[in-house]
């Protein structure tokens, strides 16, 4: 006999099988045992969040055996290094708030584990944690122990192996075909055909129409039913709730008149709007598929590496262009891009990108480095184990330690109005089938399926993703690449932009370069080509370009100081070069051009003049920019450019030098404090500091492989005379947004005052439900190519 619910499960208990602890009733002692896990650790806040959220815990005894096996981790693991290893697992019970709030609370079940974030669209968990205090094994016995058994295989590791789930392509094709057959058994009905052979086989018609309709409402519409038993249990009402219930109305509707011969019911119509509302969801789910497929792998990443070919000589090429084998040369604060094994003698490794901890790891030749690691000290070499993953490379970037703190305007409205819908929607149709049911029952039903069915928020909750979605993907065509869409939100508010110079307004491609002072010898000029392979600054590499080609030599020590100079030492040589105030040479600077200094063990040698050039575009970008944004030039370099560039850009435009690094942050801090919202525009190695604090930051990529994690986007210096264009565009795509809500509105509006009246059809509501869904994505698909080429031109 049941005698009711699990607490923790929810499943039904047998009187005998009844295990009662703390008051409450559980069907087995795996579930007790959770919920006593969950007690003892302060969790009991799991059960707020839905009534009986959890799985009744399977006996693992040996299962996961072979994650003892440390080869066989090693391919599980993401990422693993002396105390951190991350981990991303599959769990398919995920399925509620409840599930997300114990699954990221994990750290307080198991010393060890460190952080643990939940993907709820992929039901996956990523797990970062110490090695040293616990293990894989121990982390997924823990899972296992309260519900959440992770699905493990190695040929998850597999892409070629990768399961497709067509289980929504069977729905369709069953609803479709139910759909078929029913509408030819139903003619006679429609016409109205009283032929003697057509009524004596009609009860077997509809006999015939009612058991075509069960696989279509069992099987096709399942997805609605579970939908909607979930929201409800959740407390958070969704729209499947109307669509399950209209369903189910028509259902047993038309079994009741056909089994009181009242008429053939309305199967055709239920047919019908399964398998449209079907259709309509598969064209949603190939939309998100395409946008994610666009931002994975076809969107510009524009970070350049430098390969070392057979032959020695070194060339730049794209991150996505690295193959298996290749050797890369990797300088002071540049990413690693790919896994790979150490060849240098040494490195020292910041794996902050990917761990959020700025520790350097100490590393030796034969050692294995992860991507997502930066290079500290001097120029090491590696070679690649895998081909760069470009989704391995953005789910680095939009790690939770980067992310800003922003509002977003569009979700909030969104999220209010989805949560007022569903009850508004069942509360309109209540009143409606009422108010029709004293003037005609067959109208009432009608009404009351027509007005659950044609409403839809569907629309309006797309607008948004499906806007943003297709602009991130034209700007990543248009080589800005953005970490993501709440991004370009954020770009539409923006009323300052702050400009570095060196490398940001100025190019590394076309400087001149002079020399003044003593002449160089050829050992001499080795030491500092050797001492410039290292850094990664604009000028370093510009002035590496320019001097001649030189046998390589590895320098025994090699420091960076970020907006002062280099220090390196080459056994009993040693060279110095940067700033005058670095080397401690005040030399008269009466041109006051930007200038690189050289001392060589300890003598003062000379200084290398850059002339700088300008981007092409400059003064006719600054000129329309200044029209709507306060402007600022932020340089490190002295006022020697000043006359330049006050008569190149516009009057308002506000020019700050010799600024360093940290003085940069300041700045932007104190526009903030002034109200203003800030982009900040840099070469991400100076500006790291400031392009975190702006409100967007946005690095300028030349060919360098100089990336921070706290900026929004990347940007190829190709297209920096198109900033303009991004700019308004992302104004434009905020403009469609608002203007689908209102067209998603108008459009529900107008479908309920024709349901409401009895002038709409289930069926009719049921084709333009879907059809709603596929104006509004070809609206903002249409409007957001048009302001593309619009700007563009």
């Amino acid at each position: 006999m049941d005698i009711g619910n699990c607490f923790h499960c929810g499943n039904e208990i047998v009187k005998k099988e009844e295990i009662i602890f703390d008051e409450k009733s559980f069907c087995c002692n795996g579930c007790k045992t959770v919920y006593e896990i969950f007690s003892q650790n302060d969790l009991s806040c799991y059960y707020d969040f839905q009534a009986a959220p959890g799985a009744t815990p399977l006996d693992i005894n040996g299962k996961y055996d072979f994650l003892d096996n440390e080869e066989i981790v090693t391919k599980l693991l993401e990422f693993q290094e002396d105390t951190t290893a991350i981990v991303s697992l599959y769990i398919p019970h995920i399925h509620c708030s409840s599930c997300i709030w114990i699954l990221e609370n994990l750290q307080k079940l198991q010393s060890g584990i460190n952080t643990s974030q939940v993907n709820f669209p992929e039901k996956k968990v990523r797990i970062t944690f110490n090695p040293e205090k616990t293990s894989l094994k121990r982390i997924v016995e823990l899972l296992s122990s309260i519900g959440y058994e992770p699905y493990i295989s190695l040929e998850n590791f597999d892409k070629g192996k990768a399961e497709v789930d067509r289980s929504l392509i069977y729905k369709i094709g069953i609803a479709f075909f139910c759909f078929g057959n029913i509408m030819l058994l139903s003619f006679p009905e429609y016409f109205e055909i009283e032929e003697f052979w057509i009524n004596q086989y009609r009860g077997f018609f509809r006999m015939l129409i009612f058991i075509l309709a069960l696989p279509t409402f069992f099987y096709s519409a399942s997805g609605y039913y579970v939908s909607a038993w979930k929201s409800i249990k959740s407390g958070m009402f969704n729209i499947d709730i109307p669509i399950a219930l209209g369903i189910v109305v028509m259902f047993v509707r038309s079994t009741i008149d056909i089994v009181f011969n009242y008429g053939q019911g309305f199967f055709d119509s239920m047919a019908g709007l399964i398998f449209f509302m079907l259709l309509g969801k598969l064209f949603q789910k190939k939309t998100y598929d395409f946008l994610s497929f666009e931002r994975d792998y076809k969107s510009y990443f524009p970070i350049a590496i430098t390969k070392i070919e057979p032959d020695g000589k070194e060339s730049a090429v794209q991150v996505y262009a690295i193959e298996k084998g290749d050797r890369l040369l990797i300088r002071n604060q540049e990413l690693i891009p790919v896994d790979g094994i150490l060849i240098s003698e040494k490195a020292s490794i910041d794996y902050s990108f990917v761990t959020g901890e700025a520790v350097a790891i100490q590393k030796k030749s034969g050692d294995k480095i992860f991507a997502g690691g930066k290079q500290v000290g001097k120029v090491i070499e590696m070679e690649v184990l895998f081909s760069v993953s470009q989704s391995y490379l953005t789910q680095l970037w939009s790690n939770d330690v980067f992310q800003k703190k922003i509002d977003i305007k569009h979700k909030t409205v969104t999220d209010k109005i989805s949560r007022y819908f569903t009850p508004a929607l069942l509360g309109l149709a209540l009143v409606s089938f009422l108010y029709w049911v004293f003037i005609d029952v067959n109208t009432a039903f009608n009404v009351f399926t027509a007005i659950l069915i044609v409403a839809c928020p569907c629309a309006l909750a797309l607008t948004a993703p499906f806007t943003l979605g297709n602009v991130l993907r034209i700007m990543g065509n248009r080589k800005l690449y953005l970490k993501n869409a709440t991004v370009i939100e954020q770009l539409a508010k923006v009323d300052t932009l702050v400009f570095d110079k060196t490398g940001t307004i100025t190019t590394n491609k076309k400087t001149s370069i002079t020399y003044e002072g003593a002449e160089f010898t050829s050992s001499e000029l080795k030491l500092l080509k050797n001492t410039l392979r290292g850094s990664n600054h604009p000028l370093s590499r510009r002035l590496y370009d320019f001097i001649p080609k030189q046998d390589k030599i590895e320098p025994t020590e090699f420091e960076e100081l970020i907006g002062k100079g280099i220090f390196a030492k080459f056994e009993e040589n040693s060279v110095k070069l940067g700033s005058s105030q670095f080397l401690e040479h005040m030399s008269e600077n009466t041109h006051k051009k930007t200038k690189v200094h050289v001392e060589i063990n300890g003598e003062y040698k000379g200084s290398y003049i850059f002339n700088n050039q300008y981007r092409e575009g400059l003064e006719h970008l600054f000129e329309k920019l200044a029209t709507r944004y306060e402007l600022v030039i932020l340089s490190g370099d002295n006022e020697g450019d000043r006359k330049i560039l006050e008569k190149m850009l516009p009057s308002k435009t506000t020019l700050v030098f010799n600024q360093k690094p940290e003085q940069k942050l300041e700045y932007i801090e104190q526009l903030q404090t002034q109200g203003r919202n800030v982009m900040m525009i840099g070469d991400g190695l100076n500006d790291a500091g400031a392009l975190a604090q702006s409100n967007v930051g946005i690095s300028i990529s030349e060919n360098v492989n100089v990336f921070s994690p706290a900026c929004d986007g990347i940007l190829d210096a190709t297209q920096f005379k198109k900033i303009n264009f991004f700019m308004n565009y992302a104004k434009n795509a905020v403009k469609t947004i608002y203007i689908s809500f209102a067209l998603s509105l108008l459009y529900n509006v107008i479908g309920l005052s024709f349901a409401v009246t009895g002038n709409l059809s289930p069926l009719v509501a049921a084709i333009i439900m879907p059809l709603s869904t596929i104006t509004i994505v070809s609206f903002v698909t249409i409007m957001s190519n048009f302001y593309a080429t619009k700007e563009a031109n």
